[in-house]
């Protein structure tokens, strides 16, 4: 087996003869490793999605707020009357 420099693979024990690792461990661990970062995900999305809503809301009301603020600025009442 090639040896790579920054992999360290004397802690690992395959279920092949000798210790081998077979592609059974592989696909074994990638399942771990998926079903790991599935229980992550689903833990995470419900403060993701309220981090989102947080955010719309907040650019909507700064929306709100500038566009309101530049509507009363722009607004002028000129009364001419005639003598």
């Amino acid at each position: 087996m090639p040896r790579m420099p920054a992999v360290d693979t004397s802690g690992v024990k395959g279920s092949g003869p000798g210790g081998r690792v077979e592609a059974v461990d592989i696909r074994s661990k990638l399942r771990e490793i998926r079903g790991e970062v599935d229980e992550k995900a689903e833990t995470a999305k419900p403060a993701a999605l309220s981090a989102g809503v947080a955010a719309v809301i907040l650019i909507v009301v700064v929306a709100f707020l500038l566009g309101r603020r530049r509507g009363q600025r722009k607004t002028t009442w000129v009364e001419i009357r005639r003598l």
